[in-house]
Order: structure tokens, then C-alpha cells, then sequence
């Protein structure tokens, strides 16, 4: 096996990195665990209805049941949260590419599994509170900011650069830069509808509409990057 499947193969099977601000040491039965889920699920709605500088406890609190002593003692703070929902959202950029076998498709079939799968997650509330909060309000909460980017962000870019590689060493595609390319096609995909978010838009494509502009932008980085 090449080097650059090797690698390939690594980033797919990496380990998750630890959390930003792990939770406060708190043992949880099945039933703490299950109304911790709730709090996140909660939170991450009054998020994406009122931006999370806006957001109040107490509403988070009023949606999931339980008490607002519940939700300090389990996450500490509001930050906290974030940092929860960061963290579950992490582990979902992780893998969103580890199941597709990648290695084994040609680039035009690859790239439109990669476009049709990030439409998907790019439709979820929980990412679209994610972009809002790192990129929308990453002034307030650089650390947040900095640590979704240099591992969520980072991991799908680190994928595709190392498919990148391997389809120029088989010949299967021309590109002065993996790197730089995997950086563009990600772009490419859904920054304008992070700019949207970021901006404080509440009003995102449905998912078919978010595939067909991602199949789009596939077809379009495809003429630029396929032998002639």
C-alpha cells in the first residue's frame, strides 16, 4: 500500500481530540444521561433562534425539564454547553467521510458522495448553531472559534487533501496543490451558506436544495481539476 494511502487511511481512523473544556467531573446515571442530551438538544434550538449571547438558561431549562441546577451541575455554564454541542459536533466531522471508501472511487463518483453527504449535515440545526457561534460570534469566544476550526474544520480538509494526493499520484487528477485545492472545494461547497449563518440568517436551503448547489460546485471544481 502507498504512503499516500497509508495516510488516507490515518486520517480516516484518527483519534477524536480531547474536548475544549471537558465537563465538570459528575457521575451520571442512565437517567442523567439522557436529560444531559436533553439539555444539549435544547440548547441548541434557543441557539438557533436567538444566537447564543441571547440565549437564556432559564428557556434552555423550560424546553428540556429538569433544573437550572441540573445544567450547572452537568456543564457547569452556558459556555459550557457550547462547548458540548462543539464537542458532539466534532466527533460528526470526524467520521463524516470515514464510511464513504473514498480511496476506492474515482474522482468524479468521490467528489459528489463528499458534496451530497456535507449537504446533509450542513441541513442540521446543530450546524447551522455551530457556524453561528464559531465564525457569527468568534470575537466573543475565540477559544471556542480556534478550537472547532483546528479540528473540526481541519479534519474534512486533511481528508480531502489526502484523497487530493492520491488521485495526482495515480494520474487521476491535475492540481499544483492538494492541500490548497482540499481548502477550495471545501469552500466551495457551502460558504456562502456560512456566510448566511454567520451573518445571522435564519433562513437555510432544504436539503435538496443544499445537494443540488454542492452538486454544482463538484461539477464546476471537476472541469478545473480532471486531465484534458
Amino acid at each position: 500500500m502507498s504512503t499516500t494511502t497509508d495516510h488516507l487511511e490515518n486520517v480516516f481512523s484518527g483519534p477524536t481530540p480531547s474536548p475544549l473544556r471537558p465537563r465538570p467531573q459528575v457521575d451520571l446515571c442512565r437517567r442523567g444521561e439522557i436529560r444531559a442530551e436533553k439539555f444539549l438538544d435544547a440548547a441548541t434550538e434557543v441557539f438557533a433562534e436567538k444566537g447564543y449571547q441571547h440565549a437564556r438558561l432559564s428557556e434552555i431549562v423550560a424546553r428540556a425539564g429538569g433544573s437550572l441546577a441540573t445544567l450547572y451541575r452537568i456543564f457547569g455554564d452556558k459556555e459550557g454547553l457550547a462547548s458540548a454541542i462543539l464537542e458532539r459536533r466534532l466527533d460528526m466531522h470526524i467520521h463524516l467521510l470515514s464510511d464513504l471508501n473514498l480511496t476506492e472511487l474515482p474522482p468524479e463518483q468521490a467528489l459528489r458522495r463528499v458534496a451530497i453527504r456535507m449537504a446533509q449535515v450542513m441541513a442540521r440545526t446543530d450546524s447551522q448553531v455551530v457556524y453561528r457561534i464559531v465564525i457569527g460570534e468568534g470575537q466573543s469566544f475565540p477559544a471556542l472559534r480556534d478550537w472547532f476550526l483546528d479540528h473540526a474544520a481541519a479534519s474534512i480538509r486533511a481528508t480531502l487533501a489526502a484523497y487530493f494526493e492520491q488521485q495526482v499520484a495515480a494520474g487521476r487528477m491535475q492540481l499544483a496543490s492538494p492541500k490548497a485545492a482540499a481548502a477550495q472545494f471545501y469552500m466551495s461547497l457551502f460558504g456562502d451558506q456560512i456566510f448566511r449563518l454567520a451573518a445571522g440568517s435564519h433562513h437555510l436551503p432544504d436539503v435538496d436544495t443544499l445537494e443540488e448547489q454542492a452538486l454544482a460546485s463538484v461539477e464546476l471544481f471537476l472541469q478545473g481539476a480532471l486531465p484534458r
